[in-house]
């Protein structure tokens, strides 16, 4: 486990809800640690993955038929708690209370799995579509970076890179001009509003013409940007969970109030190969620490966002995948 507070003591996001049926284990990992969820009951729980007695994973057990966790080497079983409660070598022996495995909290919210290993002072943050109906709502990823979680986040906020990477898609190379836009720094997060580009086909209607986003850093690893059109408003609530410092884990939700047609297939496909071109590039950057030192990369006008999302890292002293 890592020692940065910023992040043990926020909530990401491990799974999909429906990754885990009831009665199943899923294995994961969250800063440097193997976890194990499970569902019983309904009720999902998150412990350390791995097992009292001789460390082995839980995450390679079972649940019985009285909905407790029976490790695969020993049988040994524990109870929703994480108290162990049975020997299966010893059945007559009561197991001592120090035979307990290590357990997190967790909620599920927004379709996902949410850990936090630390205090959780704060609460999940918000997706403000997801409870207006006029949004349909679509899932993608889990996306995997091998890089850190703050390198994922800033290449989500890089307007600049649209025409190049996303070329015919998100931006065109002779239209790559950025004006001036506004960013609005809080303690909570990060405001960007105006940022305006052109897209080549921004609405389905085959029309190329300019657009405006407006991104918003919720987390230090959750993020938001919302695209208003003609047709209405395109939105992307996304997450990233930092599995460990090089290591990352990202899920989309799309919300659009238009375009209700479009078959879903379509659209993950879509967000598929935009993230797949970014996942690459991603990669490649170094330092692998994203620097929060201003005077170690060179900056323009146009990076005004990732400028104020580094500032703000820095403030808070996260210091988990940067430098």
């Amino acid at each position: 486990m890592i020692e940065d507070p910023v992040l043990l003591n926020d909530w990401h996001p491990l799974a999909k809800s429906t990754d885990l049926d009831e009665a199943s284990i899923l294995p994961a990992r969250l800063l440097n640690e193997d976890l194990v969820l499970w569902r019983i009951d309904g009720e999902v729980h998150v412990w350390q993955d791995l097992c009292v007695h001789r460390g082995t994973r839980l995450s390679l057990g079972s649940i019985d038929e009285e909905g407790r966790l029976v490790c695969a080497y020993h049988g040994w079983t524990y109870n929703s708690e994480g108290e162990c409660v049975r020997f299966p070598a010893h059945p007559e022996q009561k197991p001592p209370g120090k035979a307990k495995v290590k357990t997190y909290r967790c909620e599920e919210k927004w379709g996902l799995i949410w850990a936090c290993v630390g205090d959780g002072a704060r609460e999940i943050p918000e997706f403000e579509e997801w409870s207006d109906p006029s949004f349909r709502k679509v899932a993608c990823g889990p996306y995997r970076y091998r890089a850190s979680g703050t390198r994922a986040v800033e290449n989500f906020l890089d307007v600049a890179h649209l025409p190049f990477l996303h070329a015919g898609m998100l931006g065109d190379r002779s239209h790559a001009e950025i004006e001036d836009y506004d960013v609005e720094v809080k303690e909570e997060g990060i405001v960007a509003r105006n940022v305006k580009i052109w897209q080549p086909d921004p609405d389905g209607t085959g029309v190329g013409k300019n657009v405006t986003y407006t991104y918003k850093v919720l987390r230090p690893l959750t993020m938001y940007l919302a695209k208003d059109t003609e047709q209405g408003r395109f939105s992307i609530f996304s997450t990233v969970c930092p599995a460990s410092e090089f290591e990352s884990i990202a899920w989309f939700w799309l919300a659009m109030n238009y375009g209700h047609d479009v078959p879903e297939v379509d659209l993950r496909s879509f967000q598929d190969k935009i993230t797949n071109q970014d996942i690459p590039v991603v990669e490649s950057q170094r330092p692998e620490r994203l620097p929060l030192d201003l005077q170690a990369e060179l900056h323009l006008r146009s990076d005004r966002i990732a400028v104020a999302y580094r500032r703000w890292l820095r403030s808070m002293g996260l210091t988990f995948g940067t430098a």
